[in-house]
């Protein structure tokens, strides 16, 4: 059964405007879904927010700056993983949300672990799914998987265009022909481009993970329950970015996810949801 959801926005002190939604009573604990590079919030299927309400909590939603209905900002503006981590602590206070739990998936999880970081009050259980750590020495792409896709980034002439490159990009990001479904695939993607098409978007999103540096100090010191997944083919972020992120912060626990690649395939996603409720429970 579908949970109820509403959608909203909110202006925050910054400047930036945040498309956001909710699922689920505003009375159960709060789930707070962080996307990754150019991901809108849609990329957390609606399906799999209800599986989570199913499961007792309230779960958010939002589209993180530069990507979806949220603020799209001007050609040159610079920002970190720092700025988008108190975009979402901006969105937790304007929802009068105290303590969440956050998942973030690929750069969703390098902006909820800057946000246990420098926010870690905020944070009831962190979270970090195919993500690493800023360190040069883990988590690099296959050069394979970087050549193919930079073979499909960048602006497109058209619609069919930009699409077709998106469907090829996510082919090789999810790096497991038997899960992947491309006219699943094809559906998302369209329903994305024309909800939102910005590549300049991605670019400074990009930008501000490359400013941001690593994170190895401030995640030793935390004291937040962590969960880290990751799968064992992912081509984009090497699974020894999620070792590494575990090994950091004390008491994290680890899982891998056999035959997951870079992507969120519904497949996985009774193992997402369990794991992340046990992460919970363990910590109420």
């Amino acid at each position: 059964m579908a949970a109820m959801s509403s959608t909203g926005a909110v202006q925050l002190d910054s400047g930036i405007g945040l498309w956001f939604e909710t699922f689920g009573d505003p009375d159960d604990p709060t789930l707070l879904l962080v996307s990754g590079l150019g991901a809108q919030a849609l990329n957390f299927d609606a399906e799999l927010c209800d599986s989570f309400v199913d499961r007792g909590l309230r779960v958010i939603r939002f589209d993180n700056r530069d990507t979806g209905l949220s603020s799209h900002l001007e050609v040159d503006r610079t920002y970190t993983l720092s700025d988008m981590a108190a975009d979402a602590i901006g969105l937790l206070d304007h929802l009068g949300v105290g303590r969440a739990h956050v998942w973030g998936s690929s750069m969703g999880g390098m902006i909820v672990q800057t946000m246990a970081i420098e926010h870690p009050g905020r944070l009831a259980t962190m979270t970090s799914v195919q993500s690493t750590t800023g360190e040069a020495e883990v988590g690099q792409p296959s050069p394979d998987a970087v050549a193919e896709l930079m073979s499909a980034m960048g602006p497109a002439a058209d619609r069919a265009t930009a699409i077709d490159n998106a469907v090829a990009m996510t082919r090789v990001l999810t790096n497991n022909p038997d899960i992947f479904d491309a006219e699943r695939i094809r559906r998302r993607h369209e329903v994305f481009h024309d909800r939102a098409y910005d590549p300049a978007g991605v670019g400074r999103q990009a930008m501000a993970v490359m400013a941001s540096g690593q994170r190895a100090g401030g995640l030793a010191r935390l004291d937040v329950p962590t969960l880290v997944l990751h799968g064992d083919l992912d081509p984009l972020v090497d699974i020894s970015g999620g070792r590494r992120t575990a090994e950091l912060i004390p008491g994290a626990r680890f899982v891998e996810v056999e035959g997951m690649g870079h992507d969120l395939t519904p497949i996985f996603w009774n193992r997402y949801i369990d794991e992340t409720i046990s992460l919970i429970a363990a910590n109420v």
